[in-house]
């Protein structure tokens, strides 16, 4: 037989089967759409930024700044040398900046919501003395800042508050030891950064911004323009040799605007990275169910395509007649996916402006997400098709002889031999890992969790029988007949029923892991602040803003306050290493929380010295008595003396300065404070407390009084959030995976035609068949939903347990999406056996007999 008329023949079967066809290509293109969409989004929003940043700094030369932004700054006397050897150095103008975060009030008084976005407050800089004038540019109706009491925003932000000039507002400012300030909006900023969703800029005069932000040693940076015959390269060379400060670095105004080009797309990167991650999981969930579409087809086709064999059609015509029809499929899938992917971005660029911060702008179409969506499109739905392929091209002619189909009918033993020897590696891997913390034990079990869900897709056919059956016998029961008939088909084809169940059971097990991380995770600070803190309120930041160390000062001075003890923020360095750990200020730490101290230390921190935990002493070596040396980001080393070690606390951390040390290795432009704990002198009403401690903390802005369980609560919250964010994004492969069952459910019902035919013939009714449909889908959905619940539970456990060293308490299972999980499964299978029945039940009887 030619090759063209197998071509025909492939291309006519595709379209005279479109129901079928719709099914195979829409789960390509769910797969393809997300990749697709990922990479129009990432490439979007960098481009976006890349404009923005193109127009920023026009005119710098040079600029120099500090290595770590946690450092003061530039040092005073760095900028007056660069001064006094301007004309030297081949320098024009220099302009100094200085920078820190603020809150300003919309006109309503409360905070002005960025989305996530930054707030900043800088020095205004006049165009006459500006090097890029356009970054100080105040548009018609305003003027620029001249005292403490005025301030410039930005026009997008000012919109979004409903401020305008000669608005009266309140500015918090997020670090340093200023009180809220009343300002007045004296003109509006047309900023090319005004691209960036809901940024926001308040520009002080130069002496208020260098009070605020500085501390009267250093500024934020130092930008150089240079004279005519001197090249930004050339300059930088001379600036670097005239500063000679290795905590500096010296960069072109190329270098800078490619630095924050390179920030945000290294942020892009690894947001591309999680959703390609969970597209890729799409993908697999599509490619079963891809894999388990052509298995049916090849089934339903044993007869054709021996018919094609006995016409003269060889082996290989056969097998490439399918691959063919994949191939239709992949390219139609990937380019319809194309389209829709590019859809999905559109809305998550909307989205993300709205709520992020992040900037609007055309989206960019590149060539590696149009080659993304069809190349994948088509490797994934061949690589998927190749089985079913190689399999209709061993079907003989006799077959045509046949009337009865045999898929299926093969032996499990070998699969499922191999697949019990990889269940018990995997389940060693995941025991073994489960013994350990830190990084290695989590990749054991994260390798023993692979080895397992191969186990699952090679031994959930052997599993199916015994299970489904099980199920069958309890679910099925109160439908008769009708039930053991649905039970019955259910189990008829164990691969079948196992690969449409995989789809929801790898859906299902990654929402139990997430799930099971997250009781986790919240059980542990559930338990950590009803043990430890003793505080009767907690004020924190609204959207986990930093507090002004102002704050704690307007605390204690409330009526009915006894003791407030402040939390801030130590990033340094010891040794070459980064630490993170925690300083306090106010009173003693032990008056809000309980510590349990070794070796009946004092649990009174020294003003200069610390307290470290016991798995921080054990670890580092920081024993009692030893003297630990702290480089702050400005150079400077401070010897802390270690006071004592106490009993491991998640609410306290690793290890806790005293305010003195605290102020010693952190600069006033650096201290951020995370929270303020106090508790209520005796016999005080703590009603009367909250409603006092509200009116002193409103000028605040974002200042928050929680008790214990609210606190617990906000907390629970942001993980809540968080993990809304991932089921949402796993609902992807749920959705494929309903559409699996339908896919397979539907052209269950194609195969079984004339079965369904001579039911109907013998007097079974519509609503029988339908009914019959109906019980199938839901043993095959709960069947993957316990396997996909019981794999990700027992994963999510063990790994609870290797993340200890971040924090994890013991392990607690989400019992209540457990039981949601499996009714959820129920549910989702009568939806998705609603139109496969509606199918059925149309099934004219003898038209049906009569399809020989």
């Amino acid at each position: 037989m030619s090759k063209s008329v197998m071509r025909r023949v492939s291309l006519r079967n595709l379209s005279a089967h479109k129901v079928r066809l719709f099914l195979t290509v829409f789960s390509v293109v769910l797969g393809t759409s997300f990749v697709a969409g990922s990479i129009v989004f990432t490439s979007s929003i960098s481009g976006a930024f890349s404009s923005i940043f193109d127009r920023t700094a026009l005119g710098v030369a040079v600029q120099v700044s500090p290595k770590n932004t946690q450092s003061s700054g530039v040092p005073n006397a760095v900028v007056e040398t660069l001064t006094k050897e301007k004309q030297q150095l081949g320098i024009d103008r220099i302009v100094t900046s200085y920078t820190g975060l603020v809150t300003i009030a919309d006109a309503s008084g409360k905070a002005l919501q960025t989305g996530g976005a930054p707030s900043i407050g800088t020095a205004y800089v006049p165009p006459s003395e500006a090097i890029s004038p356009d970054d100080s540019k105040i548009m018609p109706g305003g003027s620029g800042p001249q005292n403490a009491t005025e301030v410039a925003i930005n026009a997008s932000a000012a919109e979004k508050g409903h401020l305008k000039v000669g608005s009266k507002t309140k500015v918090v400012i997020g670090q340093g030891d200023s009180a809220p300030m009343d300002v007045t909006v004296v003109g509006l900023l047309d900023l090319p950064t005004d691209g960036t969703g809901g940024y926001v800029n308040i520009q002080f005069d130069r002496e208020t911004a260098s009070g605020l932000f500085s501390d009267g040693e250093h500024v934020s940076t130092a930008s150089m323009s240079a004279v005519a015959g001197v090249s930004p390269d050339e300059l930088a060379k001379r600036v670097t040799a005239a500063v000679g400060n290795d905590q500096l670095k010296v960069q072109t105004g190329d270098q800078v605007r490619q630095e924050q080009k390179d920030q945000v797309n290294q942020f892009l990167d690894i947001f591309n990275y999680i959703l390609l991650a969970f597209a890729a999981i799409g993908l697999i969930v599509g490619t079963f169910i891809i894999y388990n579409t052509f298995s049916m087809i090849v089934a339903q086709r044993n007869r054709e395509l021996a018919l094609l064999r006995a016409v003269g059609a060889s082996r290989k015509q056969v097998s490439r007649s399918v691959l063919l029809e994949a191939f239709v499929v992949g390219v139609i899938g990937g380019v319809v996916g194309l389209g829709i992917g590019i859809g999905l971005a559109a809305l998550l660029q909307a989205v993300a402006g709205a709520t992020s911060g992040l900037p609007s702008g055309g989206l960019k179409v590149t060539p590696a997400a149009i080659l993304a969506a069809v190349f994948v499109g088509v490797v994934v739905t061949m690589v998927s098709a190749w089985v079913p392929a190689a399999r209709a091209s061993r079907v003989p002619p006799v077959e045509a002889m046949r009337a009865t189909q045999t898929e299926g009918s093969a032996s499990l033993r070998v699969r499922t031999i191999i697949g019990a020897i990889c269940a018990v590696a995997g389940i060693a891997a995941i025991v073994g890992g489960s013994t350990g913390q830190g990084v290695g034990p989590v990749l054991l079990v994260g390798g023993g969790a692979a080895v397992l869900i191969v186990a699952v897709v090679l031994g959930a056919p052997a599993l199916a029988r015994p299970v489904v059956g099980g199920l069958g016998r309890v679910l099925a029961a109160p439908f008769g007949k009708v039930g053991k008939l649905a039970r019955i088909n259910a189990i008829r084809n164990p691969r079948r029923t196992a690969a449409t169940a995989f789809a929801l059971t790898l859906g299902l097990m990654l929402v139990a892991i997430i799930g099971t991380l997250g009781s986790t995770f919240k059980g542990t600070v559930d338990d950590a602040v009803d043990s430890t803190v003793t505080a009767d309120y907690i004020v924190t930041g609204a959207n986990n803003a930093m507090l002004s160390p102002s704050v704690l000062t307007t605390v204690r001075k409330t009526d009915g306050v006894d003791k407030a003890t402040a939390s801030g923020v130590v990033v340094a360095k010891v040794g070459d290493q980064t630490v993170n750990g925690s300083g306090t200020v106010g009173d003693q730490l032990s008056d809000v929380v309980k510590l349990t101290m070794h070796d009946g230390a004092s649990s009174a921190i020294p003003a200069d010295e610390m307290i470290v935990s016991q798995s921080t002493a054990q670890k580092k070596g920081w024993n009692p008595g030893r003297t630990v040396t702290f480089t702050t980001f400005d150079g400077k080393q401070v010897p802390v003396k270690v006071a004592a070690v106490y009993d491991d606390n998640q609410t306290v951390g690793d290890w806790v300065l005293g305010q003195g040390a605290y102020e010693k290795v952190m600069p006033a432009a650096g201290r951020m404070i995370i929270g303020v704990f106090l508790t209520a002198k005796p016999g005080t009403n703590l009603d009367t407390l909250r409603t006092n401690l509200e009116k002193a903390t409103t000028p605040f802005l974002t200042a928050q009084i929680q008790t214990k369980e609210e606190f617990k609560s906000s907390i629970s919250s942001t993980i809540d959030q968080m993990l809304t964010i991932l089921y949402l994004m796993l609902g992807l492969a749920l959705v494929i995976a309903v559409l699996g069952i339908i896919n397979t459910l539907a052209l269950s019902v194609v195969e079984r035609k004339r079965e369904i035919g001579m039911l109907r013939a013998i007097g079974m009714l519509r609503a029988q068949v339908r009914r019959t449909i109906y019980v199938e889908s839901v043993l095959i959905a709960i069947y993957g939903a316990i396997l996909g619940v019981l794999l990700g539970c027992g994963i999510g456990w063990t790994l609870a347990k290797t993340l200890r060293e971040w924090g994890a308490g013991d392990p607690v299972l989400p019992w209540s999406l457990i039981v949601t999980t499996l009714v959820g499964a129920a549910v989702v299978g009568v939806i998705a056996a609603l139109w496969p029945a509606m199918r059925a039940a149309r099934t004219k009887p003898l038209e049906a007999i009569a399809d020989v």
